[in-house]
């Protein structure tokens, strides 16, 4: 008898006060896209509005609904989003035109970084509230690209 085992995250639901904006905001920070395959499901006020990065395989379904700063949370708390080492340092190099916030509403910047030594993450919210990850786990790649970052910032 074969063990039972998921295939993969299929999405996560993220409630936002408009779909479309939201998706509008998604695609400028992390390069999601509508998927047209889904965008009938939208047609019904109640339904999400589905984005990936990746044609699907993983996707964010957007939801009309109260924000996550509103309603507890139980168990869900970040979204994270897994870029190579230069994805990293090029969504550094965009903090400052993008304005992030954490989730205090204090700003995102490059000395926002967390080193988990193994991996490097920067944390923000989207502007409804959610919690979101960028992580690498290119750890020494992003280190050397780190350190030349920095350098070039001085």
């Amino acid at each position: 008898m074969k063990n039972f085992r998921v295939l993969q995250i299929d999405h996560v639901e993220l409630s936002v006060t408009d779909r479309y904006e939201a998706a509008d905001w998604y695609k400028q920070v992390l390069g999601l896209e509508i998927l047209p395959d889904y965008e009938h499901w939208a047609a019904d006020p109640g339904g999400p509005v589905m984005i990936s990065s990746d044609d699907g395989s993983t996707k964010l379904a957007l939801f009309e609904g109260p924000s996550q700063g509103a309603k507890p949370i139980v168990g869900f708390y970040l979204v994270a989003f897994r870029v190579d080492a230069c994805g990293f340092v090029e969504f550094l190099k965009r903090l400052k035109e993008l304005q992030l916030l954490d989730h205090r509403g204090s700003p995102v910047t490059s000395d926002s970084i967390a080193d988990h030594a193994g991996a490097f993450s920067i944390y923000f919210s989207d502007r409804y509230g959610n919690r979101l990850e960028v992580t690498t786990y290119d750890y020494q790649e992003t280190g050397k690209a780190l350190a030349e970052f920095r350098q070039q910032a001085d």
